[in-house]
């Protein structure tokens, strides 16, 4: 199936939470547009659109529900924005537009970084300031393998793959140039990280969430 894009999973995250404040309620098509600032006629083609793919129900005139494949979706997506919203703070110590910033980083977080920043975090139930994270469809693991670390943790002589790269956008095209993306596989030395045998250097504004490989 056609991968979702940001928009059409950001249109089932905000269905998702309707239903999770009010699971019997039909989201009117109304409502969701004031929800996604955008016009009426817009949000009643995406609908149209998405229930084509089994996310939602569509019902003429009204609205939409979500399918049940659309919940675990919709649940799914919340809970990476909230882990995110946790690592941010808790974590990596980010006070200032942790909602944005998360909400950005959501999309670009796949099911395998999810559990592992799931359980990372201890299988969170709450946010600091006590927004529930969904637990529906829920991927837990009590394996400490595969952990999500600071690049600060990494010992000499061990290689691990960048998971998470948290930058100012001004910084990522020199990043992107060095080959420094998620996904990539560097290696720690004594003397600082190195890619393909190159010594990497960037500012403190730099901050790299990596998982070791063997």
């Amino acid at each position: 199936m056609k991968p979702l894009t940001e928009f059409e999973e950001m249109y089932i995250k905000k269905i998702f939470e309707v239903h999770d404040h009010s699971p019997d309620a039909i989201v009117r098509t109304s409502q969701l547009a004031e929800l996604m600032s955008i016009s009426s006629a817009s949000v009643t083609e995406m609908i149209q659109r998405l229930a084509e793919r089994d996310y939602v129900t569509y019902i003429p005139y009204k609205g939409c529900r979500l399918t049940p494949t659309g919940f675990h979706l919709g649940a799914s997506i919340k809970r990476r924005q909230l882990l995110l919203e946790l690592l941010l703070t808790n974590v990596l110590g980010i006070e200032e537009n942790v909602s944005e910033i998360s909400c950005r980083m959501e999309h670009a977080v796949d099911s395998v970084v999810e559990s592992a920043i799931d359980r990372t975090l201890g299988y969170p139930v709450e946010t600091s300031d006590g927004k529930k994270i969904p637990v529906i469809g829920r991927n837990i693991d009590d394996s400490q393998s595969n952990l999500i670390l600071a690049l600060d943790d990494i010992k000499p002589d061990t290689k691990f793959e960048v998971v998470i790269l948290l930058c100012p956008p001004s910084e990522l095209p020199a990043l992107e140039a060095a080959g420094v993306t998620p996904g990539v596989i560097m290696e720690m030395k004594a003397d600082g990280p190195m890619l393909s045998g190159t010594s990497i250097r960037w500012s403190n504004n730099v901050q790299l969430l990596v998982r070791i490989v063997d």
